[in-house]
């Protein structure tokens, strides 16, 4: 068989399990969005079914063969068609290693196990969730076990979120970063300087969705090639042409839905951004999730807290909300936009002590893999850890281990994504700004172009030929390290409450 041919044919065949795997993410988001409470399982069903096709699909044994005959013929590849071999490979094995029965099963207990925590989490129940948590973790465990990650079952989710990282260089990046950052913690929480915690109230949830459309439209997000709803945790999902991102409203917390909305539009951004002629190959594949998240994370913090961002946007805003922002000076407008104060919930933080978040539920989830921790003593342990990081306590589950979505359907290792994305996504921000000092200049005249076209080349065009580590050094010139960050925080919120 020519090298032509079989790379033709494996290329059909990976575009065919992408395009029912994107089927999967539909059923998905809508599970999220749209589905009645009584049709739950069902849609267990529907989408043990559909992870059933999809597994059928990638584990094709055709595909062995084609990988194969390309494997033998390697010397004569490019250089991207030997990423996409090498990226197949993987995908391969691991679908041939996982037995079809316990693919059905994981995709039954994810779907159940998102309802159970959305039941648990509105009645404060962990006792009810704790067995469904436990099984999550079970099936974890199984199936590293089957792709031979026995006694590493934690750096295998980590690895199934971002390609090369473990634990051990996340754990020694963490550690820098709680040295530089719990010191600025403290300071700002000294600082006489305070927001007004009056300062954004009664903001009509209809003004909320104009507004924040008008913003994430003049980002870039296409919305010929998606849309925003509503969910109970706001999120992302899809890729190309069909990206769904959903957020949340609160009248009296207008930051809440506006932050979360344009986090997610740097998702999709990122996912419109991929080569759609090569989706469900490597080189339309997103490299991981902390670049993921560095591409949220900058939009939604280094771009959207600017100064250069709310010259353009504040006098919109106040034309939506007249009477909200009449009493409300842009100085305390801008102070309340960047306040610091420590928060129980994740999603709710502010970006000075939003990595602390993180590097808690880092820390409690290596416990729980290596089994220092039982499923049955995580309130506590949360509590405890909440106390050390925060200075908070949860006074409830729902404020604390109930709080988030992504253990619910097996989602381990992916919360380290969101810290490593600061990471990447400040010495991004830095680069960026040498290369065009004014950027800041640019937002103020509602032009993001330049920067969207810049990540484009430099990040979502290049799918997954490097991940978080090597594009670090790619495109910045440096390793990934917390110092770009730390220095980020340090000058934009020591600029408010230090100086």
């Amino acid at each position: 068989m020519k090298t032509e041919t079989a790379l033709a044919e494996l290329t059909t065949a990976l575009k065919r399990a992408h395009a029912l795997g994107t089927v999967g993410e539909l059923l998905g988001w809508d599970e999220q969005v749209n589905l009645p409470s009584g049709a739950a399982e069902q849609r267990a069903g529907q989408s043990a079914a559909l992870a059933g096709a999809q597994h059928a699909a990638a584990s094709d044994a055709r595909i062995g063969g084609w990988l194969a005959e390309l494997e033998a013929g390697v010397a004569g590849l490019s250089e991207d068609q030997r990423t996409v071999v090498k990226q197949a490979r993987k995908d391969f094995d691991k679908a041939t290693k996982l037995p079809a029965d316990f693919v059905r099963e994981k995709a039954v207990q994810g779907s159940r196990g998102y309802h159970a925590w959305a039941k648990a989490r509105a009645a404060d129940d962990f006792a009810g969730y704790a067995p469904v948590l436990a099984k999550n973790l079970e099936f974890a465990k199984r199936e590293a076990g089957y792709l031979g990650w026995g006694g590493r079952e934690y750096d295998y989710m980590i690895d199934k979120n971002d390609p090369g990282m473990t634990a051990a260089v996340i754990g020694r990046l963490f550690d820098e970063l709680k040295r530089g950052l719990v010191p600025l913690v403290r300071e700002i929480a000294a600082s006489k300087v305070k927001p007004r915690a009056d300062a954004l109230r009664g903001f009509s949830v209809e003004g909320q969705k104009l507004f924040l459309r008008e913003v994430t439209e003049r980002l870039g997000f296409d919305y010929n090639r998606g849309r925003i709803d509503i969910s109970l945790h706001p999120f992302c999902s899809g890729t190309g042409s069909d990206v769904r991102m959903t957020t949340r409203f609160k009248e009296h917390e207008p930051l809440d839905s506006l932050f979360s909305a344009i986090h997610e539009t740097g998702h999709g951004m990122y996912e419109q951004g991929l080569p759609v002629a090569q989706l469900g190959t490597a080189l339309g594949m997103h490299a991981g999730m902390a670049v993921h998240e560095s591409q949220s994370r900058m939009w939604e913090n280094q771009v959207a807290r600017s100064r250069g961002f709310w010259r353009c946007f504040e006098p919109r805003l106040r034309a939506v909300f007249p009477a909200q922002t009449a009493g409300v000076s842009t100085e305390e407008l801008y102070l309340a936009i960047n306040a610091v104060e420590p928060t129980l919930i994740r999603v709710d933080a502010d970006e000075v002590t939003y990595n602390l978040h993180i590097i808690l539920r880092f820390e409690l989830e290596k416990k729980l893999f290596t089994g220092e921790l039982a499923v049955n003593d995580l309130p506590g342990a949360w509590r405890t850890a909440a106390q050390e990081l925060l200075g908070l306590t949860p006074s409830t589950d729902r404020v604390g281990v109930l709080q988030d979505v992504h253990w619910s359907d097996g989602s381990f290792g992916y919360f380290p994504s969101y810290c490593l994305g600061n990471m990447l996504a400040a010495q991004l921000w830095y680069r960026a700004l040498a290369l065009r000092p004014a950027l800041e200049e640019d937002f103020a005249r509602g032009d993001f172009s330049w920067l969207l076209n810049w990540l484009r080349e430099n990040v979502h065009t290049q799918g997954r030929r490097f991940d978080a580590l090597q594009l670090a050094q790619r495109v910045t010139g440096e390793p990934l390290s917390p110092q770009a960050l730390l220095r980020y925080l340090r000058e934009r919120y020591g600029a408010l409450y230090l100086s």
